[in-house]
């Protein structure tokens, strides 16, 4: 499903060459649930980023469900990314103004869905995640479990098959950050690929796959339940 090939990602720092991303070499298949761990610096979040479309490599290919995405247009990236891929952040980064419906609704607007279906979706997502008391308030009105509860609405809400999630229970107490992991590991039990970076090792070693960067490189990439794999690049 995501295949990274020699995947370097190079920026210019003053007068120096910073290797983000060093010859990674990554294959994650569907369904699978994968933590991120490293330290800061260690290439994580551009991992990351970059699975998501939200960067581009500086050099080698990336395969998403068999498509060469390195080569697409901005436009074709974003169409694909709106598509395929969901974000939560640790930021939440709901607009303030609008309501959780509202915040839900916004990529189904980006995707065209008609009004009548998108507000079915919104419903649904919202009831899902039991929010459906919450949804004509705002971010304000919301507690951070509940901010980051709609911010999964929002980041599924288009039937995405991977969900990335940076630090998603970075600005929580430790109640709402287990509900958000729950909720988290239910979409990824129904056949989501979650891809999950964090500092955390609790929450990182309930992933069934845990992958430790370094210096912008895979240092190990170990299966939890038989620790049998063990490569280092």
């Amino acid at each position: 499903m995501i295949d990274l090939q020699h995947i370097h990602r190079d920026f210019q720092v003053g007068d120096q060459i910073v290797h983000a991303l060093d010859d990674v070499n990554l294959n994650i298949a569907k369904g699978e649930y994968v933590s991120t761990m490293g330290p800061s610096g260690s290439g994580k979040s551009t991992l990351l980023n970059l699975i998501g479309l939200l960067d581009r490599a500086t050099g080698g290919n990336y395969l998403l469900n068999d498509e060469d995405v390195t080569t697409l247009t901005d436009t074709e990236q974003a169409s694909t990314r709106n598509r395929q891929i969901g974000f939560v952040f640790q930021a939440f980064h709901l607009v303030p103004r609008l309501t959780a419906a509202e915040n839900v609704e916004l990529p189904l607007i980006l995707a065209g869905v008609v009004p009548d279906q998108r507000k079915q979706r919104v419903r649904d997502a919202l009831d899902a995640l039991q929010l459906t008391d919450r949804a004509h308030h705002k971010p304000d009105q919301l507690s951070g479990g509940q901010r980051q509860r709609v911010a999964i609405a929002r980041a599924t809400v288009t039937e995405p098959t991977v969900l990335l999630a940076d630090e998603p229970t970075g600005n929580l107490d430790h109640k709402s950050g287990r509900d958000v992991v729950d909720v988290l590991e239910s979409l990824n039990a129904r056949g989501i690929t979650l891809i999950l970076v964090t500092h955390d090792p609790e929450l990182g070693e309930r992933a069934r796959r845990q992958i430790k960067m370094r210096d912008g490189r895979i240092e190990t990439d170990t299966l939890a339940a038989h620790d049998d794999v063990h490569t280092k690049q």
